[in-house]
């Protein structure tokens, strides 16, 4: 069997459509899959059961990168043909089956289920390998609980203030998680270097990944935190699918469409809709909750 899976260019929305991917994999164990995504994103698949070719969409002017895809795709007969955007393109080449997207209202992981009917969603899941694991172990060394911190954002509208992270911060190493060590976790480029540049000043002991690590590598990072408590961001989604707790903040965007989905995944939204009226008490709140039902939940599995 061969699928075509057309995923997002953006890392978060690349994150969420790994749950829809899983059940394809254990659907159909046999199955040889094609995914198509951007260069964002290209990192999240590098090590997904089952694929045969990643076929990485760089733009080129007047939508050729599309053309070009076209090409390659139209060329093969597929069984299934997954198309998340939305487009035409499953429409026009030999498949099968086709499932396209369409919008809906509710979590960006319902509307995904939906294109399968499946229920309830699958959550999304996050590969990794062996030298990222490695490479993971070095940089964040056993010897106590690690909080990781993602103070960035596609925009500044969605970044809580430095100020709040250090100080929700230092509460959880005094408290739920005694001693803990700081995280930094951030991408690469210069938008995100300016809004992780005041964490960094502020926790000059932490541990600093920012921009430095591709996809892989910062997931088997995220697995060795206790916690990550981050802006709504692709890292944030990337955290969730890992299964580490993870708490997203939320101002003006759709929290509704956009939580954190993940095993254990949680989050707290500002009472005004701006990243300026969620408090500290909230966050603290939510975050000792959250690592309550972190412990109940390894406590239920033993």
């Amino acid at each position: 069997m061969r699928i075509l899976f057309v995923s997002s260019t953006r890392l978060g929305d690349a994150v969420l459509t790994t749950g829809l991917l899983d059940h394809l994999i254990r659907a159909h164990p046999g199955a040889r899959i094609t995914v198509a995504t951007g260069p964002v994103a290209e990192g999240v698949f590098a090590h997904m059961p089952r694929l045969e070719r990643l076929v990485v969409l760089r733009k080129q002017s007047l939508g050729r990168h599309w053309l070009a895809f076209w090409w390659f795709a139209v060329r093969r007969r597929w069984d299934l043909v997954v198309d998340v955007r939305g487009s035409a393109l499953a429409w026009s080449v030999w498949a099968r089956r086709r499932a396209v997207m369409r919008r809906r209202e509710g979590h960006k992981t319902e509307q995904l289920a939906a294109m399968l009917t499946l229920a309830p969603p699958p959550l999304p899941v996050a590969w990794t390998g062996a030298a990222e694991r490695a490479k993971a172990a070095d940089l964040l060394p056993d010897g106590g609980p690690i909080i990781g911190l993602g103070p960035t954002a596609n925009w500044h509208g969605k970044a809580w203030a430095t100020e709040n992270f250090t100080a929700l911060f230092h509460a959880l190493a005094l408290g739920k998680l005694a001693g803990a060590r700081a995280a930094i976790f951030a991408g690469p480029g210069t938008k995100e270097e300016t809004l992780a540049a005041p964490m960094r000043a502020a926790l000059p002991g932490a541990i600093d990944l920012c921009g430095k690590l591709s996809i892989p590598e910062v997931t088997a990072c995220l697995e060795r935190c206790a916690l990550y408590i981050g802006n709504d961001s692709g890292l944030m989604h990337l955290a969730a699918a890992t299964g580490i707790p993870t708490l997203g903040l939320f101002g003006p965007t759709p929290w509704r469409e956009y939580a954190p989905a993940g095993r254990l995944a949680a989050f707290v939204v500002a009472s005004d809709g701006t990243m300026a009226g969620l408090t500290v008490v909230a966050a603290l709140e939510a975050a000792e909750a959250l690592l309550g039902t972190a412990v109940a939940s390894v406590a239920g599995g033993a």
